[in-house]
């Protein structure tokens, strides 16, 4: 399975581990049940969010927007951060049973997830219902307004990024994971870009081709692109905060390897 990147029998390898396209497709042919099923569960969880955006944009009440993403953010929040959790684990080599992941996950995270869940939907449901507004204008958007619009998703869509990861790799105040979240995209600013890029484009082609690309929303829709995302910045994530090294110092049973002694 080699989706968005062709097969390549080419392999590299570098500290034990495939890179790019063949590193990919082998964490993805190996976790894509797991991703899968983590991804139904989160897109599940959306589902008041979203049920609560249709009335709003029905409505054309910002009020409604507000509580939909409180509301939404708190029920998915948890949900989304096990998603992350399970997606990093899997790219660190980390094949714990994914159903035990996560509970656990849910249990230690649930409660620093509920502020990114909420800014996450808050940010969702402005997009939405700004683009709604703009749908339905009588006169075509100027280029400065679709402009601000694209700006102002990448913007966010960055600093979500490098932030959710946070939240379910270390026990910090929400303060310090933006200020965190802000200088990394300071010192890479190309790979969150092109991460945030990528999501981006992915829900415009999917909104674009409404209905029929709802047909794949249930089977790719979270799950694939956050991948997608998370592999172009696992590398650098990896080196800024010590992920691996700070892990397998405080679970030695951890590390790749160790059990083929």
């Amino acid at each position: 399975m080699g989706l968005l990147f062709p097969d390549d029998d080419e392999q590299q390898f570098t500290y034990g581990r495939a890179i790019g396209f063949a590193r990919y497709k082998e964490v993805l042919e190996r976790s894509f049940k797991e991703f899968f099923l983590v991804g139904f569960i989160a897109l599940a969880a959306m589902i008041p969010f979203a049920l609560g955006m249709v009335y709003a944009v029905l409505a054309s009440s910002s009020l409604v927007v507000l509580a939909a993403a409180v509301v939404g953010g708190v029920i998915s929040g948890p949900a989304m951060a096990c998603m992350y959790d399970i997606i990093l684990r899997r790219l660190r080599d980390d094949q714990g049973d994914w159903w035990t992941c996560w509970k656990k996950s849910i249990r230690q995270n649930w409660r620093a997830s509920l502020l990114p869940g909420v800014v996450q939907c808050l940010f969702l449901g402005m997009v939405i219902f700004s683009g709604a507004l703009l749908w339905w204008s009588q006169r075509p958007a100027s280029l400065s307004t679709l402009v601000l619009l694209a700006v102002s998703v990448l913007a966010a869509t960055m600093v979500l990024s490098v932030w959710w990861p946070q939240v379910v790799l270390f026990e910090q105040t929400p303060l310090l994971q933006l200020k965190n979240s802000l200088f990394f995209i300071l010192f890479h600013p190309g790979r969150v870009l092109g991460a945030a890029a990528v999501q981006a484009v992915w829900w415009l082609v999917l909104f674009l081709f409404l209905p029929w690309s709802a047909f794949v929303v249930p089977f790719l829709g979270v799950w694939y692109i956050l991948y997608l995302a998370l592999f172009i910045l696992y590398r650098p994530l990896d080196e800024a905060f010590r992920i691996e090294e700070q892990i397998w110092e405080r679970f030695p049973e951890k590390r790749p390897g160790d059990d083929e002694g």
